[in-house]
C-alpha cells in the first residue's frame, strides 16, 4: 500500500492513447487546483501515486477543454506502467530530488565517476526517475572517449546489479556480439543454431536496433516471439541448448534498454557504453565465454584498424575485470553482408543460410561459419580449423536448420517474414565494376524506408564489390509497406549517388580495391 497524505486530493485518471514512447508523461489543466497548491508547470518532474504503485512523469499543461477539472491525463507509457481503470484515483505531488544528477554534471564537465555514483545514476533510470533529457545528458557525457577502462567497468557493474541475473550452472556458457555499423550482418540465428546443434549452451539475448535498420531481436522477430520471460527462456534454453530472445523481455541489464531507445534517437553509440552495454548483457544472461566480431572499414562503425585495436583493447580489460573470458575477431567490414538489409530481408537471407538453398548468401554463410568456427575452438580441443569445418558440416547436413527450428518452435512458432508492397529499383547506367558501397548511406535509406519499425521495410543489394555490371542491371531495389516511405527513400538515394558507387575505368577501379 502506497502512502498518500489525507491533505492531498484526488484526481480522476484519463487515459488520452497518447503515444510518448518511453517518456512517462501526464497532462494537467492550467487552472488545475493542484497545479496551484503544488505549484507545478510544463515539464515539471511528478510524482504520481494510485493506492498500489507510483512512478515519476513530465507534465504537460492543457490550456483547453481536452480535460475535465479534477482529471489527469496519462500517456500510453504512464497508463500502463501504472495498470491503471478508467476514473482510478490518483494523487500529484513534487518528488524528491535526483540526487544522482550532480553525477551527471560532474561527468559533463570531465570528471571521473566512482563506481557509486555510476550505480545510483543507473538504480535511478531503472527506477524511472530520469526524463529522457537526463538519459540524454548522460549518454552525451560518456561520449568522445570520456570513460576510461574502470569506469566502464563500473557502468557495466552497475547495469548488471540493476536488474534479473542467470545462472546456469555449467562452466562453459557461451554468447557473441557484432559491435555494428555493418548492414545485414546477421551471422547470429545462424551460429546460435550452430553452437546449439553442437551441445553447447547459448543462451543467446539482442538488442533491438540502435542507430542500425535492424537489430537480431528486430529481425528474428518477422520469424518467431522474441518477448520471452525469463522462465520461458530458461525453458528454451534447456530443452534446446540456445535461444534467440530480446533481452529487454527478460530484464537483463534494464537500463541498457532505455539507453538504447534514447541512443536510437539521437544516433549514436559511444565506445565506453557500447562496451558496457554488451557486457553487461552477458554477464547477465550468465555467459562464460564471449567472441566480439568487430567489421573493420571506412563506413563501418569501427573504420580503422587502429581504431578497432583500442577498442578491443578496452573489451578485453573490461572483460578479464569482470571475469569474462573474452576473444576479438577483425572481420571485413567494407560493404554489406548477405543480400538484404531490414529485419524481414535479413530474415529471409538466414533462413537460406541454414536451408542451403542454392541462392543463399556465400558471404553471410562463410561469416557465420567463421564465427561459430572460432567460438568452438574458443572452448574445445579442436585445433586451429577445425572449428570451421565443423560449422560447415553442421549447416550442410541440415542439422543447424534442424536446430534453429526446434528453437523457433519453442520460443512460440516458425512463421514466414512479410513482404513489402511497394518497391523501386536502382539500376546502372552504364557498364562498369562496383567500386565501393556505403554502409552508412545504405543504412539511411534502409531506415527512410521504414526499418526496423515497419519490419518488411529495407534495402535489397543485388551487387558485391568487384562485381561487373551491365546498363539497366539492377543494383539494388527498396522495399517500403508504404508509398510516401518509399519516397522518401528514394530522393534520399537520388541525392547520394555515392551510395554504391559503378566504376568505368578499370585500372582505376582495381587500385582502389587493392587499397
Amino acid at each position: 500500500m502506497i502512502f498518500i497524505p489525507e491533505r492531498m486530493t484526488p484526481l480522476k485518471a484519463r487515459r488520452l492513447g497518447l503515444d510518448t514512447h518511453q517518456e512517462l508523461t501526464i497532462y494537467l489543466r492550467a487552472d488545475s487546483a493542484v497545479c496551484k497548491s503544488e505549484g507545478f508547470s510544463a515539464l515539471s518532474r511528478v510524482l504520481v501515486r494510485t493506492e498500489h504503485s507510483h512512478v515519476i512523469a513530465t507534465l504537460n499543461i492543457i490550456t483547453g477543454e481536452l480535460l475535465r477539472r479534477g482529471e489527469i491525463g496519462l500517456s500510453e507509457s504512464a497508463w500502463k506502467k501504472l495498470e491503471l481503470e478508467e476514473g482510478d484515483s490518483i494523487w500529484a505531488s513534487h518528488p524528491q530530488p535526483i540526487g544522482s544528477i550532480s553525477h551527471i554534471r560532474a561527468k559533463v564537465y570531465g570528471h571521473t565517476l566512482k563506481r557509486e555514483q555510476y550505480q545510483e545514476i543507473i538504480d535511478d533510470i531503472v527506477s524511472g526517475r530520469y526524463a529522457d533529457v537526463h538519459l540524454a545528458a548522460f549518454i552525451t557525457a560518456c561520449g568522445n572517449d570520456n570513460m576510461n577502462n574502470r569506469e566502464i567497468t563500473d557502468l557495466t557493474e552497475a547495469m548488471v546489479n540493476s536488474g534479473s541475473k542467470i545462472s546456469w550452472g555449467l562452466p562453459i556458457v557461451l554468447d557473441k556480439h557484432c559491435v555494428g555499423g555493418l548492414p545485414g550482418n546477421r551471422t547470429t540465428p545462424i551460429v546460435v543454431s550452430i553452437l546449439a546443434a553442437s551441445g553447447l549452451t547459448v543462451p543467446k539475448t539482442s538488442s533491438r536496433a540502435i542507430t542500425s535498420p535492424a537489430g537480431t531481436a528486430d529481425t528474428m522477430e518477422t520469424l518467431t516471439n522474441v518477448s520471452l520471460s525469463l522462465d520461458e527462456m530458461k525453458k528454451v534454453v534447456c530443452e534446446n541448448g540456445g535461444c534467440l530472445a530480446w533481452g529487454g523481455s527478460v530484464r537483463l541489464s534494464p537500463a541498457d534498454d532505455l539507453l538504447i531507445k534514447v541512443e536510437r534517437v539521437l544516433d549514436i553509440d559511444s565506445e565506453g557504453q557500447l562496451i558496457a552495454s554488451v557486457l553487461s548483457k552477458k554477464i547477465a544472461a550468465g555467459a562464460t565465454h564471449v567472441l566480439i566480431d568487430m567489421p573493420v572499414g571506412p563506413t563501418a562503425k569501427v573504420r580503422s584498424q587502429e581504431s578497432a585495436e583500442k577498442l578491443a583493447d578496452s573489451f578485453r580489460k573490461v572483460a578479464n575485470a569482470l571475469g569474462l573470458t573474452i576473444d576479438i575477431m577483425f572481420s571485413d567490414g567494407r560493404q554489406p553482408v548477405g543480400f538484404g538489409v531490414g529485419p524481414a530481408l535479413e530474415a529471409r537471407d538466414i533462413l537460406a543460410v541454414l536451408q542451403n538453398t542454392p541462392d543463399a548468401p556465400t558471404d553471410l554463410k562463410e561469416r557465420s561459419i567463421e564465427v561459430a568456427g572460432a567460438m568452438l575452438e574458443m572452448v574445445t580441443e579442436l585445433p586451429k580449423g577445425e572449428g570451421k569445418k565443423r560449422s560447415r558440416e553442421l549447416i550442410e547436413t541440415g542439422k543447424a536448420w534442424n536446430k534453429f527450428k526446434k528453437i523457433c518452435e519453442a520460443q512460440g512458432g516458425l512463421r514466414e517474414p512479410p513482404i513489402a508492397p511497394y518497391r523501386f529499383e536502382l539500376i546502372a547506367h552504364q557498364q562498369g565494376w562496383v567500386q565501393s558501397v556505403d554502409n552508412r548511406r545504405l543504412s539511411q535509406v534502409a531506415k527512410l524506408a521504414g526499418a526496423p519499425a515497419d519490419l518488411a521495410a529495407g534495402v535489397e543489394i543485388h551487387v558485391k564489390l568487384g562485381d561487373q555490371v551491365r546498363p539497366n542491371q539492377p543494383l539494388l531495389t527498396i522495399h517500403a509497406e508504404s508509398v510516401g516511405e518509399l519516397n522518401y527513400a528514394v530522393e534520399y538515394l537520388e541525392a547520394h549517388e555515392e551510395t554504391v558507387q559503378v566504376s568505368t575505368d578499370k585500372e582505376a577501379y582495381d587500385e582502389t580495391i587493392a587499397l
